[in-house]
């Protein structure tokens, strides 16, 4: 049997990217302890609109915990207080009736707020542009078996894969970087033979983009982790760096070459 739950919420509001934001209140009373907090937003957004009065914008799509979509700051945690959880599947048996809850968007000068609770993440597109790829000749698809794949490599592989870009990372990130992020969509291609030509070259190309972004740089604090809903693992960022030095180095070398000549 469900029991209804009283919640109040103090949500971040902020018309445009040039408002100044601030929060507001709302009392919700008869919240069921079985919906997702998102369902929770969609009543309050229906009472709002009942009184006529604007919904709280927030981001989201699938609501399944795959896309990425949604993510904000629930008492100062992105997205909420259960590990390993995106917002969308998170439930208000989490919380107590009477408690009061602070929501917020992600706060970083790469992620600019858009309106209320949605920051644009376009960021991170441009990173995956930067090198998140692999390149291959067009033609017909190569039989899935005819390249052996280490058991560790592809777990280690899928694991990093798993990431949703939700940025959540760098909402929780002192330092606001987006370097489990990156890592973890450098690592995902560069452990696998079909992202070898491309290895190092890949980890230069989007290291450099997110710095040209405005994301700061990785001080080892870990709330990155702790936070993640896919549970990615920090040993990315260390692959990565190594990466990153390794195509450093190549192409100081190169440069060197170059003028000698």
């Amino acid at each position: 049997m469900s029991s209804s739950m009283k919640i109040t919420l103090n949500v971040w509001r902020q018309a445009s990217p040039s408002d100044a934001g601030r929060m507001v209140k709302y009392e919700l009373d008869n919240v069921s302890e079985h919906m997702s907090f998102l369902e929770m937003l969609d009543v309050l957004n229906e009472q709002l609109i009942g009184k006529g009065e604007l919904p709280v914008s927030f981001d989201h799509d699938c609501r399944e915990g795959i896309c990425g979509s949604c993510g904000f700051v629930i008492n100062g945690v992105p997205h909420g207080p259960r590990r390993g959880t995106t917002v969308c599947q998170l439930h208000m048996r989490e919380f107590k009736s009477g408690d009061e809850l602070f929501l917020e968007p992600w706060r970083a000068a790469a992620f600019p707020v858009v309106k209320d609770l949605v920051v644009n993440r376009s960021a991170f597109d441009r990173i995956i542009q930067a090198g998140g790829f692999v390149s291959i000749p067009t033609g017909s698809a190569p039989d899935g078996n005819a390249i052996p794949v280490a058991k560790k490599d592809s777990d280690r592989a899928m694991s990093a894969a798993t990431c949703i870009g939700c940025g959540a990372c760098v909402a929780a990130c002192p330092n606001a970087s987006a370097s489990l992020f990156t890592s973890a969509k450098v690592s995902h291609l560069g452990l696998l033979p079909q992202g070898q030509p491309e290895r190092y070259d890949r980890a230069v190309k989007m290291v450099n983009q997110a710095k040209e972004e405005g994301f700061g740089g990785c001080t080892n604090i870990g709330l990155c982790e702790a936070v993640c809903p896919k549970n990615i693992s920090l040993e990315n960022i260390a692959r990565m760096n190594r990466d990153f030095t390794v195509g450093a180095w190549t192409y100081r070398e190169a440069a060197a070459e170059g003028g000698a000549a």
